[in-house]
């Protein structure tokens, strides 16, 4: 009797520590059949204890609770060894959207047997939302920028997360394309799958279709068996289809149809294929232009152009560099397992005055390459790439000595946003001079129109 009200102590206990938790924990057999539901995952996800406990994960929320992640969606389940962690976007019983930070790890008895799997979970939902309301959103799935344009960037990326529908990234070489393909595939209910980028500019087109939709044995001279194709090694994930401008017409017939039909043949073959793939495009031409030169099917542009995505260049979103400066020479610094000098004032600043025709890909090999040439605890202007160096030295002597006024607020000892518009009015729009106009360093305006969003605005007019 002792062991056994010792037994329900110990159980009760167990349920008290669980239900103070300020994460959602779920835990199941290997069978799927529900053990442990606490207090906080009835919270997060509308659904009572009473109605899951007992009860196959799958029946209870219809679906996977963990979307394609799922490890018992196969014959053989995935009986995982370490934790996994990844994003999970899920609606709750009562039709909302939430997005989940995901931790699930195998439970193991002492005996080494694999018994089931336990699953904690947070709501991050209200943070991101809120941080995106305020603009104060710094990253976003790997995604620097804080940039207003970029927190738009982040609200599209979270609002397709639930649905299959094509997407088109647009913008210039650098931009960072493919990591938005990348942020919305891991978001996903895909994420789970295989993200396969295509550079469909680099593939020589008398084997692009053979490329993409694979081909059968003997299909031509050198198939020597059947090959799967990138859209059949993207089932149930994501195919990115990088510079999909650069596809030859008859392939742009043949990718329309699986948009259409959900089905294609692989060259040489007559039977059809069905694969579950998530399309998302991108290119850096303006796909329109092509259209009208008739280079580009028209219908194929409405058919992957459903969600567009255009990505602001560097240069429009110049207050973003010192984010982006800083998460590259950390990178850096774990990459080499090495400390990693800091940027020098004078180094930053001109970084901002750079137009960045190479985009965040540019900024990036600048870092890199001034990290290898440091030989002190900071990166110095003689540290950076020739490019980025040349001529700044006389192009700012002249300018310091026809432009010398201070307008900052003296009861204040701030700026204001009347005297920075007035010095971007005088400067044409030119923040480096605004910037001496107003006695500052170029770092402090760019820091002070990320943070005022009417004096951004303003500098975006010329």
């Amino acid at each position: 009797m002792k062991n056994f009200t010792r037994s329900l102590l110990d159980r009760d206990n167990l349920n008290l520590v669980l239900d103070n938790l300020k994460l959602g924990i779920i835990a199941h057999t290997t069978e799927r059949i529900i053990t442990v539901f606490n207090k906080e995952a009835e919270k997060i996800t509308g659904y009572k204890k009473d109605e899951v406990l007992g009860k196959d994960c799958h029946d209870v929320f219809n679906s996977p609770f963990c979307g394609a992640r799922c490890s018992f969606c196969n014959d053989t389940p995935d009986l995982f060894s370490d934790t996994k962690e990844y994003p999970v976007t899920f609606v709750t019983c009562s039709g909302d959207t939430r997005h989940l930070e995901m931790t699930v790890s195998a439970i193991i008895d002492n005996d080494g047997v694999f018994k089931g799997v336990l699953a904690s979970f947070r709501d991050l939902t209200d943070s991101i939302n809120l941080s995106l309301k305020a603009e104060s959103l710094s990253s976003f799935n790997g995604i620097i920028g804080k940039d207003s344009t970029m927190q738009e960037i982040f609200r599209q990326i979270r609002d397709v997360a639930l649905y299959s529908y094509p997407v088109h990234v647009s913008g210039e070489t650098g931009t960072g394309k493919e990591r938005v393909a990348n942020a919305i595939h891991d978001i996903s209910a895909y994420g789970s799958g295989a993200f396969v980028p295509v550079n469909c500019g680099a593939i020589p087109e008398g084997i692009v279709e053979s490329e993409l939709f694979g081909h059968v044995k003997g299909a031509f001279t050198g198939a020597v068996k059947e090959r799967k194709g990138r859209f059949e090694l993207a089932h149930k994930g994501t195919l990115f289809l990088d510079e999909v401008a650069e596809l030859p017409l008859k392939i742009q017939v043949k990718l329309l149809r699986f948009l259409q039909e959900g089905t294609f043949e692989k060259v040489g073959g007559e039977k059809k294929v069905s694969v579950d793939v998530r399309i998302i495009s991108a290119a850096n031409k303006n796909i329109k232009d092509e259209v009208r030169a008739g280079r580009f099917r028209e219908d194929l542009y409405y058919r992957l152009n459903v969600i567009p995505i255009s990505l602001p260049p560097l240069r429009h979103r110049k207050t973003d560099i010192p984010l982006l400066a800083a998460h590259f020479l950390k990178q850096a610094e774990q990459e080499n397992n090495t400390p990693v000098p800091a940027l020098d004032g004078e180094a930053l600043n001109i970084l901002l005055d750079h137009d960045w025709p190479g985009n965040v890909r540019e900024l990036k090999n600048v870092i890199q390459f001034s990290v290898v040439r440091c030989r002190g605890k900071k990166i110095l202007p003689s540290d950076l790439p020739p490019e980025i160096t040349h001529g700044t030295a006389t192009s700012l002597a002249p300018v310091r000595h026809q432009i010398h006024e201070p307008q900052t607020d003296p009861a204040r000892g701030k700026l204001d946003t009347e005297s920075v518009k007035a010095a971007l009015t005088k400067t044409g729009g030119n923040k480096s001079k605004a910037a001496r106009v107003l006695g500052i360093g170029r770092a402090t305006l760019y820091r002070f129109l990320s943070n005022n969003t009417d004096a951004m605005e303003f500098s975006r007019r010329f």
